[in-house]
């Protein structure tokens, strides 16, 4: 788990393709490693990797295709940067919100605007995540743990203020962008818990019904 808090900015030190999935180098620049052992947790730009190797400058991981798919790591290149954040302890102060590291989808950074001394982004979610993602809410993107100013349609509102523009790498991004997005843990885990036994059911028969929303007070039942 993580807390969206980004501990430093890193950058990618090697790319290794085995045919379907890969082994990337993190030089991880700022963050302190000396706590780190071979097994542990790190998130790289909101995607939580395994250390499977230590060097002098950073540390090594492997990615799965399953990430590679769902996530923009198969996309970077040598001397991308990337937002670092080490897994949280019980003695971590919860500074953004629970974050897993288990990236939802992809979304695309559609408008950048200047908010005085904020920078202000419109961004464009992937349509079955829309439901997820609500007004004042909480959002993770790219491991930046943010809150949602607006919601329209698939596409929201941030506003991101100096000292994270300066301690990520949000400042860079500009319109057309691909970004790493997961939403709200609670958000996921409800509309599971609301479908009820139907959860049981193969992936086609599933979905929430107007009789569940209706059984659980989510919508008036016609009269």
């Amino acid at each position: 788990m993580f807390t969206g808090i980004i501990q430093a900015v890193g950058t990618i030190a090697s790319l290794e393709n085995y045919g379907g999935d890969m082994r990337i180098g993190i030089d991880t620049g700022k963050l302190p490693m000396e706590d780190v052992g071979l097994g542990d947790s790190i998130a790289v730009s909101g995607v939580c990797l395994t250390v499977v190797e230590l060097s002098g400058s950073g540390f090594v991981a492997d990615v799965s295709g399953e990430t590679l798919r769902r996530t923009i790591i198969g996309r970077l290149a040598v001397n991308d940067t990337v937002n670092l954040e080490k897994a949280l302890t019980l003695e971590t102060r919860l500074g953004g919100h629970l974050v897993s590291g288990h990236v939802d989808g992809i979304g695309t950074v559609s408008t950048r605007s200047e908010d005085s001394r904020s920078v202000q982004f419109t961004i464009r979610a992937p349509d079955e995540l829309a439901r997820y993602i609500a007004a004042k809410g909480s959002i993770c993107v790219d491991g930046v743990s943010l809150t949602v100013n607006a919601v329209n349609g698939a596409e929201f509102t941030l506003n991101i203020v100096p000292h994270t523009l300066d301690e990520t790498t949000l400042n860079a991004y500009r319109s057309g962008r691909e970004v790493n997005l997961e939403v709200d843990l609670v958000a996921r885990y409800l509309e599971r818990l609301l479908q009820g036994e139907a959860a049981a059911r193969p992936v086609s028969d599933q979905g929430l019904s107007r009789e569940t929303l209706e059984s659980h007070g989510f919508i008036r039942k016609d009269k």
